[in-house]
């Protein structure tokens, strides 16, 4: 196993947007690694990015609004986030935003999730426990998802 492609699965991971929803099928597809170390490498790399983020909103945020131009990019992130997560949230809670997080779709994620949490007033336990619960989803839907692709196509 190249330390290099683990370097290259870890920076898909990171990316907004992108997380485990790209980094496992491209670490299956392109890099052929194994799906059950896939699986745990990913996940664990996309827990800890959440807990992360959670981490650098509640602690730096206020700082960082200084600048107008992030504290113009924040609005528009909350009014996204808002909109997107407050039915999942509202409704059930922590469990809403495990699965807000753990639906594999746009806007969907532990970026987004750890926000909502952050504007909903989540405690660091309320959140990581969605954030678990929501990365093991993810990552099991989009493990199956590429399995089946891979499967499917390999009488090709």
């Amino acid at each position: 196993m190249d330390v290099y492609n683990l370097l290259y699965i870890i920076f898909i991971t990171l990316l907004p947007t992108l997380e485990l929803r790209a980094s496992i099928p491209y670490a299956l597809l392109v890099f052929k690694l194994n799906p059950i170390f896939t699986f745990f490498f990913v996940v664990l790399i996309n827990i800890l990015l959440g807990e992360l983020i959670f981490y650098l909103l509640n602690t730096f945020l206020p700082y960082v609004l200084k600048i107008k131009f992030l504290e113009k990019i924040y609005k528009k992130c909350v009014e996204r986030v808002q909109k997107k997560a407050y039915k999942y949230v509202n409704k059930y809670g922590t469990i809403g935003l495990a699965l807000f997080i753990g639906v594999p779709l746009p806007g969907s994620g532990v970026w987004t999730g750890a926000l909502a949490a952050f504007l909903f007033g989540f405690k660091k336990k309320e959140f990581s426990r969605a954030n678990i619960i929501g990365v093991i989803i993810a990552g099991i839907l989009v493990s199956l998802i590429t399995l089946f692709g891979i499967n499917s196509f390999s009488f090709l």
